[in-house]
Protein backbone atom coordinates (compact mmCIF):
# COMPACT_ATOMS: atom_id res chain seq x y z
CA UNK A 1 0.00 0.00 0.00
CA UNK A 2 1.40 3.21 -0.84
CA UNK A 3 2.73 5.42 2.00
CA UNK A 4 -0.36 7.83 2.90
CA UNK A 5 -1.46 8.66 6.48
CA UNK A 6 -4.78 6.89 8.19
CA UNK A 7 -5.99 9.91 8.80
CA UNK A 8 -6.01 11.21 5.38
CA UNK A 9 -7.93 8.44 4.29
CA UNK A 10 -10.00 8.39 6.71
CA UNK A 11 -10.96 12.00 5.91
CA UNK A 12 -11.15 10.70 2.06
CA UNK A 13 -13.67 8.06 2.93
CA UNK A 14 -15.64 10.22 5.17
CA UNK A 15 -15.88 13.16 2.39
CA UNK A 16 -16.86 10.83 -0.32
CA UNK A 17 -19.97 9.60 1.66
CA UNK A 18 -20.69 12.20 3.71
CA UNK A 19 -19.44 15.48 1.94
CA UNK A 20 -22.56 17.47 3.35
CA UNK A 21 -23.03 15.95 6.81
CA UNK A 22 -22.31 18.06 10.29
CA UNK A 23 -21.71 14.66 12.02
CA UNK A 24 -21.56 11.29 11.19
CA UNK A 25 -22.72 8.14 13.45
CA UNK A 26 -19.49 5.40 13.37
CA UNK A 27 -20.78 2.19 14.76
CA UNK A 28 -17.28 0.92 15.66
CA UNK A 29 -16.42 -2.87 16.39
CA UNK A 30 -12.62 -1.60 17.50
CA UNK A 31 -11.73 -0.27 20.77
CA UNK A 32 -8.36 1.76 20.48
CA UNK A 33 -7.02 5.01 22.02
CA UNK A 34 -5.68 5.73 18.37
CA UNK A 35 -8.80 5.12 16.96
CA UNK A 36 -10.31 7.53 18.97
CA UNK A 37 -7.41 10.39 18.63
CA UNK A 38 -8.14 10.14 15.29
CA UNK A 39 -11.70 10.72 15.24
CA UNK A 40 -10.49 14.04 17.06
CA UNK A 41 -8.27 15.14 14.31
CA UNK A 42 -10.76 14.21 11.53
CA UNK A 43 -13.09 16.67 13.66
CA UNK A 44 -10.77 18.99 14.25
CA UNK A 45 -9.62 19.45 10.19
CA UNK A 46 -13.45 18.96 8.62
CA UNK A 47 -15.74 20.63 11.75
CA UNK A 48 -17.70 17.51 11.39
CA UNK A 49 -18.89 15.64 14.92
CA UNK A 50 -17.91 11.98 14.96
CA UNK A 51 -20.42 10.03 17.11
CA UNK A 52 -18.74 6.56 17.92
CA UNK A 53 -21.56 3.84 18.85
CA UNK A 54 -19.04 1.06 20.20
CA UNK A 55 -19.85 -2.22 20.17
CA UNK A 56 -18.90 -6.35 19.23
CA UNK A 57 -18.95 -6.88 15.42
CA UNK A 58 -22.39 -9.58 16.17
CA UNK A 59 -24.36 -6.47 17.89
CA UNK A 60 -23.04 -3.77 15.64
CA UNK A 61 -24.19 -5.62 12.71
CA UNK A 62 -27.34 -7.31 14.45
CA UNK A 63 -28.39 -3.76 14.85
CA UNK A 64 -27.97 -2.67 11.43
CA UNK A 65 -29.45 -5.00 10.12
CA UNK A 66 -32.73 -4.77 12.35
CA UNK A 67 -33.12 -1.13 11.69
CA UNK A 68 -32.29 -1.68 7.95
CA UNK A 69 -32.95 1.92 5.57
CA UNK A 70 -33.74 3.66 9.44
CA UNK A 71 -30.27 2.49 10.54
CA UNK A 72 -28.66 5.62 11.66
CA UNK A 73 -24.93 3.74 10.76
CA UNK A 74 -23.11 6.14 8.54
CA UNK A 75 -20.11 4.05 8.77
CA UNK A 76 -19.14 0.33 10.17
CA UNK A 77 -15.42 0.04 10.94
CA UNK A 78 -13.86 -3.50 11.80
CA UNK A 79 -11.21 -5.80 11.89
CA UNK A 80 -12.63 -8.19 9.51
CA UNK A 81 -12.94 -7.75 5.95
CA UNK A 82 -15.18 -10.80 6.02
CA UNK A 83 -17.63 -9.39 7.78
CA UNK A 84 -17.40 -6.46 5.56
CA UNK A 85 -18.29 -9.22 2.45
CA UNK A 86 -21.02 -10.59 3.99
CA UNK A 87 -23.25 -7.67 4.57
CA UNK A 88 -22.50 -6.49 1.17
CA UNK A 89 -23.88 -10.09 0.25
CA UNK A 90 -27.09 -9.41 2.53
CA UNK A 91 -27.69 -5.53 0.63
CA UNK A 92 -26.64 -3.81 3.65
CA UNK A 93 -24.01 -1.72 2.42
CA UNK A 94 -24.33 1.53 -0.44
CA UNK A 95 -21.64 2.05 -2.56
CA UNK A 96 -19.94 5.47 -2.98
CA UNK A 97 -16.45 5.03 -1.78
CA UNK A 98 -14.96 5.78 -4.52
CA UNK A 99 -12.68 9.39 -3.90
CA UNK A 100 -9.86 9.56 -5.99
CA UNK A 101 -7.76 9.79 -2.89
CA UNK A 102 -9.16 5.76 -2.14
CA UNK A 103 -8.20 4.73 -5.77
CA UNK A 104 -5.19 6.22 -5.15
CA UNK A 105 -4.01 4.98 -2.00
CA UNK A 106 -5.59 1.87 -1.46
CA UNK A 107 -4.87 -1.07 -3.87
CA UNK A 108 -8.06 -2.45 -5.95
CA UNK A 109 -8.17 -6.14 -4.23
CA UNK A 110 -8.59 -4.01 -0.74
CA UNK A 111 -11.32 -2.34 -1.82
CA UNK A 112 -14.52 -2.22 -3.45
CA UNK A 113 -17.38 0.67 -3.67
CA UNK A 114 -19.05 -0.66 -0.66
CA UNK A 115 -15.66 -1.07 1.72
CA UNK A 116 -12.19 -1.03 1.97
CA UNK A 117 -9.10 -2.03 3.94
CA UNK A 118 -7.28 0.83 5.42
CA UNK A 119 -4.28 -0.73 7.22
CA UNK A 120 -2.46 -4.19 7.45
CA UNK A 121 -1.93 -7.54 9.41
CA UNK A 122 1.38 -8.10 10.86
CA UNK A 123 2.34 -11.47 11.64
CA UNK A 124 5.19 -11.54 14.84
CA UNK A 125 8.07 -14.41 14.10
CA UNK A 126 10.22 -14.96 16.71
CA UNK A 127 13.59 -16.76 15.66
CA UNK A 128 16.99 -17.89 17.15
CA UNK A 129 19.82 -16.51 15.23
CA UNK A 130 22.03 -19.74 16.33
CA UNK A 131 19.06 -22.12 14.48
CA UNK A 132 17.59 -19.69 11.20
CA UNK A 133 19.01 -17.33 9.81
CA UNK A 134 17.32 -14.11 8.37
CA UNK A 135 18.53 -14.70 4.93
CA UNK A 136 16.59 -17.95 5.31
CA UNK A 137 13.10 -15.66 6.43
CA UNK A 138 13.49 -13.44 3.46
CA UNK A 139 10.42 -14.25 1.23
CA UNK A 140 8.69 -16.39 3.45
CA UNK A 141 5.35 -16.97 2.90
CA UNK A 142 2.72 -17.42 5.45
CA UNK A 143 1.81 -20.85 3.33
CA UNK A 144 5.54 -21.60 3.80
CA UNK A 145 5.51 -21.49 7.69
CA UNK A 146 3.91 -25.03 7.12
CA UNK A 147 7.16 -26.56 6.00
CA UNK A 148 8.74 -29.07 8.15
CA UNK A 149 12.24 -27.71 8.17
CA UNK A 150 10.86 -24.87 10.61
CA UNK A 151 9.66 -27.27 13.13
CA UNK A 152 11.69 -26.54 16.82
CA UNK A 153 13.19 -23.92 14.82
CA UNK A 154 10.75 -20.59 14.67
CA UNK A 155 7.57 -19.35 16.74
CA UNK A 156 4.47 -17.81 15.88
CA UNK A 157 3.32 -15.47 18.56
CA UNK A 158 -0.76 -13.75 18.79
CA UNK A 159 -1.14 -12.16 15.63
CA UNK A 160 -0.84 -8.34 16.06
CA UNK A 161 -3.70 -6.54 14.62
CA UNK A 162 -3.19 -3.12 12.57
CA UNK A 163 -6.36 -3.37 10.67
CA UNK A 164 -9.02 -1.21 9.79
CA UNK A 165 -11.79 -1.95 7.38
CA UNK A 166 -14.80 0.35 6.96
CA UNK A 167 -17.64 -0.26 5.72
CA UNK A 168 -20.26 2.32 4.19
CA UNK A 169 -23.98 2.39 5.04
CA UNK A 170 -26.96 1.81 4.71
CA UNK A 171 -28.74 0.54 1.13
Amino acid sequence: MKKISILALIISLFASAFAIANEVNIFNARHYKADAEMYDKFTAATGIKVNLINGKSGALEKRIAEEGADSSADLYITADAGRCGAMEAKGLLQGGLSSETIRASVPKNFRTNKWVGVAKRARIIYYSPERVSGAELSGLTYEGLADPKWKGRIVLGNQVTFTIISCSFIN
